[in-house]
């Protein structure tokens, strides 16, 4: 089996998490660390078994043999940092939203098919089993109502909630759906930041499906849940618990069925996936549907920010 090294740049939370899940695989043979802030990468190394390397320079790293790169710095940077190494044909995996602007996503995504590389947008959701099993059985939605809440982060502050967690629910819902907005309404609220903190947005879709997604980043607790409706059943999945009951139309009444889950964890069967693409080298891995989920979300906070102009 050929083993690879794999590059971190951006050892906050979720970064440290990419690290760890890393150090786990047989097939990673060799890790790099990068972040600006020393510390962090004193708090994540000491967590670590494989052979190390830290830098606070992400540039330093193309002098390097790296196979592939996860990128979970602040939004604002993505774009900067994934075209150094696109540039030199090494894959990434940029922690979403891929940048804060459509434009650099289609740019990265040209520079990724022109150096046949791969290029992931870290939709992870789309990796939770409890997904992947709702989605086998779900057919024309009529309705979907989404909540995703958190307590205050104190972290992707150079986003709103839109970009930051409502991201996630209007990718699952462009996958479900697909079919294209019609209508957007939207109303956000800035508490603590000077971006949206708690947001809302209801979509209506050119086939008639109608889409109400609440995120809060202000919330006490914390909560991933999506109900989907349909012409004689409607699905309740929690994210968080990978947790899915039906509810069936039966003689008139609703019945319940909970399905058998296996449990596994979304981020890391999202970097073995990203290992996998790298390994096949056979051709360009670009999701569309991140820039499709990026283009909605702005559109969304677009209109919030307008409500502030």
């Amino acid at each position: 089996m050929l083993t690879m090294n794999i590059a971190i740049i951006g050892l906050g939370k979720l970064g440290s998490f990419h690290a760890q899940i890393y150090d786990q695989m047989p097939v990673v043979r060799k890790l790099f660390l990068c972040d600006t802030d020393p510390q962090k990468i004193a708090d994540i190394r000491g967590k670590l078994t494989k052979d190390l390397e830290v830098t606070s320079d992400a540039a330093s790293l193309l002098k390097k043999k790296i196979d592939g790169v996860s990128i979970a710095t602040p939004t604002s940077t993505h774009f900067a940092i994934a075209k150094l190494f696109l540039k030199r044909g090494i894959p990434c995996l940029v922690e979403k939203p891929m940048t804060t602007a459509l434009s650099e996503s289609r740019r990265l995504y040209t520079l990724a098919m022109k150096k046949k590389t791969v290029l992931l947008a870290g939709h992870v959701e789309r990796f939770n089993s409890a997904y992947q099993e709702a989605s086998k059985i779900i057919t024309a939605p009529l309705f979907i109502e989404c909540h995703r809440l958190s307590p205050y982060p104190n972290r992707s502050l150079d986003i709103g909630v839109v970009l930051d967690l409502m991201i996630h629910d209007l990718d699952i819902i462009l996958d479900l759906v697909k079919d294209v907005p019609l209508r957007i309404d939207a109303t956000g609220v800035r508490v603590l930041s000077h971006k949206e903190d708690i947001a809302n947005a209801r979509i209506v879709f050119k086939n008639g499906c109608i889409a109400n997604i609440t995120a809060s980043r202000i919330s006490p607790e914390r909560v991933r849940k999506i109900r989907i409706f349909t012409a004689d059943s409607y699905v309740s999945l929690d994210y968080a618990a990978q947790e899915i009951c039906v509810y069936q139309k039966e003689n008139g009444q609703l019945a319940k069925k909970t399905l058998d889950i296996k449990k596994e964890q979304p981020l890391q069967k999202e970097l073995a996936y990203f290992i996998e693409q790298i390994r096949k080298g056979t051709k360009p891995c670009l999701p569309d549907h991140a820039l499709d989920a990026l283009s909605l979300a702005l559109k969304i906070q677009n209109k919030i920010e307008k409500a502030y102009a």
